[in-house]
């Protein structure tokens, strides 16, 4: 389950257009509040019979992997070789891949489908074409232009989008991490994922604990809990998930036992640990790779394995193929 944040702005590009107001509704509901780091790969991890799709998805992502099954073993080796260079380039250039990089690698290939979500977002929000997205560029793409002091005089709800823009401003702000009120693409992927940030966990936190708490009181009763869950309809009864619900709530979420939920266990809740899973696999690969167990990968080791790292399926070229990922 994915945590959503208060305000998708880059869905509100595809359903509002750029000038286009939010819609009041647009916060999370339910089960979608959690954000659980999803697996590297759906594939078994089955290396002992020679089934490495685990590792080919989890060190390429998933859709670049598809396209190395369709390259030749000559293409796929051509193309590891460039991605261990990049890889080496992206640590500290010393012509080896340690833990840390290729840890590093893995991590950055399972957040593309972010930075995708950002670069789409992003010349809509970059109005003046600078290269960084103000807050005021961002407020009048997702909520319009307003003279001072007539912000939504023309909309039904004005407290509700004036709440709204409050608490988006609010999450610019801590993702705004030098303070100049411009946001580079790191600061505005923070502020539109903010459950990806360690720095932005207390705003997931904040914003969770104000849709929950329904009589201000700092806390998350149990009734506050459900009725994010489930709203009961005249005469009907409470369905047995709700009961589960409960008594999830007083064995799991409320870890220290005084029948209500305080900003460590929300944050707990909606912020689970998780394993490192790029850790896990860079350990692996090194382990399965690294002949001369010095710790660390030369650039022949990797190549010398590359059918674990990326394989390939194919006995002839795609040239339609080989155009894709050319930084790979």
């Amino acid at each position: 389950m994915m945590w959503r944040p208060s305000l998708l702005l880059f869905l509100l590009l595809l359903r509002h257009g750029a000038q286009g107001k939010p819609s009041p509704d647009a916060g999370p509901h339910g089960q979608g509040r959690v954000h659980q780091a999803a697996p590297l790969s759906d594939a078994p991890h089955d290396d002992a019979h020679g089934n490495f799709q685990y590792d080919h998805e989890a060190f390429l992502g998933r859709e670049v992997a598809k396209e190395f099954d369709q390259l030749t073993p000559e293409e796929s080796q051509a193309r590891l070789g460039r991605i261990v260079d990049r890889m080496d380039r992206a640590g500290d250039g010393d012509g080896w891949v340690s833990l840390a990089e290729l840890r590093s690698w893995i991590a950055h290939t399972q957040q593309r489908h972010i930075r995708d979500s950002v670069s789409a977002a992003w010349d809509t929000y970059d109005t003046d074409r600078d290269g960084r997205v103000g807050w005021e560029e961002l407020r009048n793409a997702t909520y319009g232009h307003y003279a001072p002091g007539e912000e939504f005089h023309d909309v039904e709800d004005a407290e509700t989008y004036k709440k709204m823009l409050a608490r988006d401003e609010r999450r610019f702000r801590v993702a705004d991490q030098d303070g100049d009120s411009m946001a580079t693409r790191e600061e505005l992927t923070a502020f539109l994922h903010p459950e990806e940030f360690p720095h932005m966990r207390d705003i997931v936190i904040a914003e969770t604990l104000e849709d929950l708490d329904r009589n201000k009181d700092g806390y998350v009763q149990v009734e506050e809990y459900i009725a994010d869950l489930y709203t009961a309809e005249p005469g009907e009864e409470e369905p047995a998930w709700v009961q589960t619900e409960r008594q999830q709530f007083r064995d799991f979420r409320d870890l220290n036992k005084d029948g209500h939920l305080d900003g460590n266990e929300v944050g707990y809740w909606v912020l689970p640990p998780a394993q490192d899973q790029p850790l896990v696999e860079a350990n692996h690969l090194l382990h399965e790779s690294d002949t001369d167990k010095d710790g660390r990968l030369s650039k022949a080791e990797i190549l010398g394995n590359w059918n674990m790292f990326v394989g390939s399926q194919a006995t002839n070229y795609g040239e339609d193929l080989t155009r894709h990922h050319d930084e790979l």
